[in-house]
């Protein structure tokens, strides 16, 4: 009978090294039957050492392909024309790609199927793969980059006495189940390929920079390499009340912090451009790519709510005890201003977020009276066009909310100097201030 090799068939004189990345090949297309012991030909050749050629065929594809692939590979001995050879049979993965551990998740460790051929996969056809079997959720997809170290995040780690052994990188979701390191480790590790931008400039517009950095590296290395430079920034200023000297700072820190955090943890990691962050005489803008997730709306954040894009990220950054709790930062934010007369500014569109942070010392800044209002915001203030005044209730009744959310909807607008309380307890009322 004439044999032939196609798309799920090849056939192999001896054991060569090439069978491994034949192997690769089925489990990430189609998969396929790898005979040992039949020539290019078709022609049944036969293997002298039966068991020592299947052993090291086993060992080769169990010790040398990642992920695991023996699941889904079976080893038969057959006689074909009087002679032994082997037969591989190799099923379609469930964990593609599949690739040379020494290689990577690179081209040149990754084979697919092309007709008798298997040949490199493209990187877009990898990401395809990691795609389809991972989901779309960024920090649990593998890692396009394997080799990985983590020096900044084992000091962090050490810095609180948290373990950051093997086990415990498994269970921060920093490697998958196969011990294979995912986009949440890439994050993490020293060779982070995402990056923050930050420029100083003269005045209040874009025209003259005065300093220019970009930073580098795991994100924890990142975070207080920016902090610090901020800092640096965040001028000192003295005032008199009378005989006391009271000092104050540019901006406050926990503001700072707490805006520097929100763009690192929730920003979307799929998108390769850097998080930027602008420093003018009269105000700091912090800018991440990713707006807010589907079904969250400004009023909500406002509120606390947090729906988290990077959860594994977030769950690192509170296990480091740099976040306290979900939720807290934009009302922290919000409260670090209060008594002020000026108010951060928060503006978001569909691929973007951004903190505009006003400079308590400077004479321009973002009036709260003329910062943008959004969504409930607006709707209180519309209701006060048309009545004298308002009350919670009344609030709770026609936005539909809550007896928390409307409390804190006009705990907002009366720090933002747009409406103030008459009365007491439950007698109060709100008019336009």
């Amino acid at each position: 009978m004439k044999r032939s090799e196609d798309a799920t068939t090849e056939f192999k004189r001896d054991y060569v090294d090439d069978i491994k990345k034949t192997v690769i090949a089925f489990a990430n297309t189609s998969g396929g039957t790898l005979y040992i012991g039949i020539d290019d030909s078709g022609q049944a050749v036969g293997i002298g050492d039966v068991d020592n050629t299947l052993l090291r065929v086993s060992n080769a594809i169990r010790d040398t392909i990642k992920p695991d692939v023996t699941l889904f590979v079976n080893y038969e001995v057959q006689m074909v024309d009087n002679r032994h050879i082997i037969k591989i049979t190799v099923q379609k993965g469930t964990a593609s790609p599949y690739y040379l551990a020494n290689k990577g998740i690179r081209p040149e460790g990754v084979y697919i199927r092309q007709g008798p051929s298997s040949v490199p996969a493209t990187e877009a056809t990898i990401l395809n793969m990691i795609k389809n079997t991972d989901g779309e959720n960024y920090e649990d997809v593998r890692s396009l980059q394997q080799e990985l170290t983590f020096r900044e995040a084992e000091n962090a780690f050490n810095s609180r006495k948290i373990p950051f052994g093997t086990s415990q990188q498994k269970t921060l979701k920093i490697t998958n189940a196969d011990g294979i390191y995912t986009n949440l480790g890439l994050l993490l590790s020293d060779q982070c390929r995402h990056t923050i931008r930050l420029a100083v400039f003269e005045g209040t517009t874009k025209s003259v920079f005065k300093d220019r950095r970009e930073f580098s590296g795991s994100l924890l290395k990142q975070l207080n390499e920016v902090y610090e430079t901020i800092s640096h920034y965040n001028r000192t200023r003295a005032e008199f009340d009378g005989l006391y000297r009271i000092d104050r700072r540019d901006y406050p820190v926990e503001a700072i912090r707490e805006a520097l955090l929100n763009a690192l943890v929730h920003r979307d990691y799929s998108f390769s451009a850097s998080t930027l962050i602008s420093i003018f005489e009269d105000r700091l803008e912090f800018v991440s790519i990713g707006g807010l997730l589907k079904g969250i709306s400004y009023d909500d954040i406002m509120l606390g709510i947090s729906v988290t894009r990077n959860e594994n990220l977030a769950h690192i950054f509170y296990r480091l005890t740099l976040i306290e709790a979900y939720g807290t930062g934009m009302p922290k934010i919000m409260e670090s201003y209060q008594g002020y007369p000026v108010a951060p500014l928060i503006e978001i569109t569909d691929n973007a977020f951004k903190i505009t942070l006003p400079n308590l010392n400077s004479n321009y800044g973002i009036v709260k009276e003329t910062a943008p209002l959004y969504g409930n915001e607006l709707m209180v203030v519309e209701m006060l066009k048309t009545n004298e005044s308002i009350t919670r209730k009344e609030v709770e009744g026609k936005l539909s909310i809550s007896q928390a959310a409307a409390v804190n909807l006009l705990k907002r607008l009366v720090i933002r100097g747009l409406i103030r309380p008459v009365g007491a307890g439950k007698n109060t009322r709100y008019i336009r201030a």
